[in-house]
């Protein structure tokens, strides 16, 4: 995939963080080592996935993921992990467009929860 200036920002901004991570954790523990390395790859997994969202989604799909990420970012987040894993498996053909995205947003949408309230 390497080759275009997104990737080539992104490969960029990876090894930048690394050397932070190494800076940070060079006169620490290795405890301090171990949590250094999970935040790497904590990093690494979230860019992957930010990657591979710009691939699979069109603009207007990704600025609606982004609008309920800002109301509901736990539900944002089990979608992208959702899309994620369809990615990976090869289920999705081509891009997801906000047609598409609307339709899988109510397939995922948790069941709304009533609330009973009885005033006395």
């Amino acid at each position: 995939m390497s080759g275009t200036p997104d990737d080539d920002r992104l490969e960029e901004l990876r090894e930048q963080k690394k050397q932070q991570l190494r800076e940070q954790a060079g006169g620490q523990q290795g405890g301090a080592d171990a949590q250094a390395q999970q935040e790497a790859a904590r990093e690494q997994a979230e860019a992957k996935q930010e990657a591979m969202l710009k691939q699979y989604l069109t603009d207007d799909a990704r600025q609606r993921l982004n609008a309920i990420e800002m109301s509901k970012p736990e539900f944002a987040e089990s979608v992208k992990k959702q899309l994620t894993a369809l990615a990976q498996s090869g289920r999705i053909q081509d891009r997801i467009d906000d047609e598409q995205m609307q339709d899988l947003l109510r397939e995922l949408k948790p069941d709304s929860k009533s609330f009973d309230i009885q005033r006395r």
